[in-house]
C-alpha cells in the first residue's frame, strides 16, 4: 500500500487497539466497506425486534446473533440481572468499602493491571481517564461477589473487552457474572475443571472430524491444553481480531459455550493442510499460532457464516460426544458445561 492509502486507515483501532506494523491496511479497508453494510441491515432488523423491549430467547434471536448484532450491546443485554435489583446494595455494585476489601484478591488483580492490553491507548496510565482503575474495580468486585472464584488468570482480559464496549463499570461487572458464573461456571474455579475438560473435549472432536490432525498431535505428543488453552481462558481475546471476538461473544451470550467448540473447529479445519506440516512441537505451537491471523480471521462476517454452516451439516463426533444424543442439538459441539 502507498504511503497515502496508509494514511487513511488510523493506527489506532476504534476500541483503542494500536494497529500493528504489518496490518494489511488494504484487506481490512476491503472488508470493512462491505462489513459496514452488513452492521447496517443488522442495525435495522435488530431495531425492529426490539421493538417490544425485552428480548426472549428464540430462534429468530439465536440465527440473528449468528448472523451479528449490530450494536454489541443489544445482543448481550438479556445477560444482565433483572431491573428490580437494587443498586445501591453493596453486595451489588463494583464499588466496596475499604472493610470489605481482601489484601490477597487486591494483589493478584494489580499485578496483571500492566498486562492487560499493553497495545491499547486506553489501559495506559498516561491516559486520562484510565481504564486500569475501571478494570482494577470490575475485578476486585467481581472477586468478593464470586468468592468461589476469586480472580483467576484471564478474567482480566475479559473485563476488560466489556469495559472498552459497554464504556460502564456496573454493565461490565454484571456481563463478567454472566459469563463467569452462569455461561462458564467451571473454567475459572480454583481447578479450572470446566476449562480442562472442554479442551479435551475439542481433542476428541479433532480426532473425529479430522483425524489426520488428531494423528498428528498424538504422534507429536502435543497436549491440546498447549496450543487452544488461550483460545479457552480468554475466549479468543487478544487471539482473534476485534470485530470477529465481538461476533463470537455475541453467540456466547445467547448460545452458551458450544461457539468456543464451532470457532475452534473452523479454524483448525480451514489450515488443517497447513498444520499437517508441522513436524515437531514448537512448529505446530507457531502453526496455531499463525492461523488466528490472516484475512480468514479479519472477515469476521464470512469466518462466523463458515463457522454455523460447518455446525450444521454435523459434526461426525462419536456418540458421547453428541449432547444427550438429543437431535435437538444439530450444531455438532455440545455447551461444555451450562
Amino acid at each position: 500500500m502507498e504511503p497515502a492509502e496508509r494514511s487513511r486507515v488510523p493506527r489506532i483501532d476504534p476500541y483503542g487497539f494500536e494497529r500493528p506494523e504489518d496490518f494489511d491496511d488494504a484487506a481490512y479497508e476491503k472488508f470493512f466497506s462491505s462489513y459496514l453494510v452488513t452492521l447496517t441491515r443488522r442495525a435495522i432488523k435488530w431495531s425492529r425486534l426490539l421493538q417490544g423491549g425485552s428480548v426472549p430467547r428464540s430462534r429468530t434471536v439465536t440465527r440473528m446473533s449468528g448472523r451479528g448484532v449490530a450494536s454489541v450491546w443489544i445482543g448481550w443485554q438479556r445477560a444482565l440481572p433483572p431491573p428490580r435489583l437494587d443498586w445501591r446494595n453493596p453486595r451489588y455494585t463494583p464499588r466496596l468499602s475499604p472493610g470489605e476489601r481482601n489484601p490477597r484478591l487486591e494483589a493478584s488483580g494489580r499485578c496483571d493491571l500492566n498486562r492487560t492490553f499493553p497495545d491499547n491507548v486506553k489501559f495506559r496510565k498516561t491516559t486520562e481517564p484510565c481504564l486500569q482503575k475501571t478494570l482494577y474495580n470490575v475485578l476486585l468486585a467481581y472477586g468478593h461477589h464470586n468468592q468461589g472464584v476469586g480472580y483467576c488468570q484471564g478474567m482480566n482480559f475479559i473485563a476488560g473487552y466489556l469495559i472498552l464496549i459497554t464504556n460502564n463499570e456496573e454493565e461490565s461487572f454484571w456481563l463478567l457474572d454472566a459469563l463467569v458464573g452462569r455461561i462458564l461456571p467451571d473454567y475459572y474455579s480454583p481447578a479450572m475443571l470446566g476449562l480442562k475438560t472442554d479442551q479435551e473435549v475439542l481433542g476428541e472432536l479433532v480426532r473425529a472430524k479430522l483425524p489426520a490432525v488428531g494423528a498428528l498431535m498424538e504422534r507429536l505428543g502435543v497436549l491440546w491444553t498447549l496450543v487452544v488453552s488461550r483460545w479457552f481462558i480468554c475466549l479468543f481475546v487478544d487471539v482473534l481480531p476485534v470485530e470477529t471476538v465481538l461476533r463470537i461473544w455475541d453467540c456466547l451470550f445467547n448460545e452458551g459455550s458450544k461457539i468456543i467448540f464451532r470457532v475452534a473447529l473452523t479454524l483448525i479445519k480451514q489450515h488443517q493442510e497447513f498444520i499437517l506440516e508441522a513436524t515437531s512441537i514448537p512448529d505446530i505451537c507457531d502453526k496455531f499460532k499463525q492461523i488466528t491471523k490472516g484475512s480468514f480471521v479479519m472477515e469476521c462476517h464470512t469466518f462466523m457464516q463458515v463457522s454455523v454452516c460447518r455446525a450444521a451439516r454435523g459434526s461426525g463426533a462419536p456418540p458421547h460426544l453428541q449432547p444427550g444424543g438429543s437431535s435437538d442439538h444439530p450444531e455438532g459441539a455440545q455447551d461444555g458445561h451450562q
